[in-house]
């Protein structure tokens, strides 16, 4: 069994997170014992922040006030007022430059149907996820870029509009990636301030993940102190090598 709480405490620990890591579950059938969304939602993406606070399953029906959102969760658009919704928006994006016509085929949509969705705070995620979303700034990206690289090599995508795209991208792929966001996101979430962007690790290195990032926050914690020394130092006239830095990080002089 996954340490999942284990692992969340990890991760929130050493970033200092705003909000809980969120799981995001891919099942067939809704797991047993979560409940169902209680309140519709204007866009699945405000199914995120609710799953920091607490566990629930969603369903196709539960999406359907974003067209965008079902498309790239590769639901059906059952009714023609859902359909009509996904017309009027690339008509509306594609009026604005926002959404290009060429532009479409390069938004990622998940391979597979989701049929249910469950989102929790992963600390107590019924199911294994098959991802998980990280709220970060700047800062706490820089331990997690660092992190991702050295589990997964290779540079992980920065992704644009729309956000809920950045799921299908970690699921299909089974890599890291970044979301910038979206102005709709932007919008529905009120964790996704300007300073704000979205992580999605793939589920099943979760652990890995976590272990690198704390190592990488411990020493993005720690180097800078060194590098403030120097740059003090120089600013004074010296020029000490980095033994003597050192050295001075450890005499706490």
């Amino acid at each position: 069994m996954t340490d999942y709480a284990s692992i969340a405490k990890t991760i929130m620990d050493s970033l200092k997170l705003r909000v809980a890591p969120v799981a995001v579950c891919l099942t067939d059938t809704p797991p047993e014992g979560v409940p169902e969304s209680a309140q519709p939602a204007a866009a699945g993406c405000v199914f995120w922040e609710r799953g920091a606070q607490g566990g629930f399953v969603t369903s196709q029906k539960d999406h359907g006030n974003c067209a965008v959102g079902m498309y790239t969760h590769h639901m059906p658009l059952t009714t023609p007022a859902q359909q009509e919704d996904l017309n009027t928006c690339l008509k509306v994006f594609g009026d604005l430059g926002y959404v290009r016509p060429e532009d479409i085929p390069g938004i990622p949509v998940l391979k597979e149907e989701a049929k249910y969705v469950t989102y929790a705070p992963l600390a107590s995620t019924p199911v294994p996820p098959s991802t998980v979303l990280l709220f970060a700034n700047s800062r706490q990206s820089l331990a997690i870029t660092e992190a991702v690289q050295q589990v997964e090599p290779g540079i992980p995508p920065a992704l644009g509009r729309p956000a809920c795209a950045v799921i299908p991208q970690a699921i299909n792929t089974g890599k890291p990636a970044l979301s910038l966001g979206c102005c709709g996101a932007r919008a529905y979430l009120d964790v996704f301030t300007d300073d704000f962007a979205l992580w999605a690790l793939p589920g099943n290195r979760i652990a890995d993940y976590a272990a690198r990032i704390k190592v990488l926050a411990d020493a993005n914690t720690i180097l800078p102190k060194c590098h403030e020394l120097r740059r003090d130092d120089i600013a004074a006239g010296k020029s000490p090598s980095v033994n003597e830095s050192l050295a001075r990080l450890q005499g706490g002089k």
